[in-house]
């Protein structure tokens, strides 16, 4: 993945992670969860699992908690 598009969904993702701060903090991780499952696409997923993988450099915390919850797609 280019930086460019690594920094991309970096923004993306904590973007959404600063939305869902202001929920309820069993509600929050969920949320983000469910917002990357209904609008990221998979390859987006992989990218952003990829880049966990790596040791999630940039990511919010939130983020990292939702990611028990964001499915997984399968490998290209």
């Amino acid at each position: 993945m280019s930086p460019d598009t690594n920094a991309k969904l970096i923004y993306m993702a904590n973007q959404i992670a600063t939305f869902f701060k202001s929920q309820p903090a069993a509600e929050a991780a969920a949320g983000v969860a469910t917002h990357i499952n209904k609008y990221w696409e998979p390859r987006m997923r992989r990218k952003l699992f990829e880049h966990i993988e790596a040791g999630g450099e940039g990511l919010n915390p939130l983020v990292l908690e939702a990611a028990a919850k964001i499915r997984r797609p399968e490998a290209a």
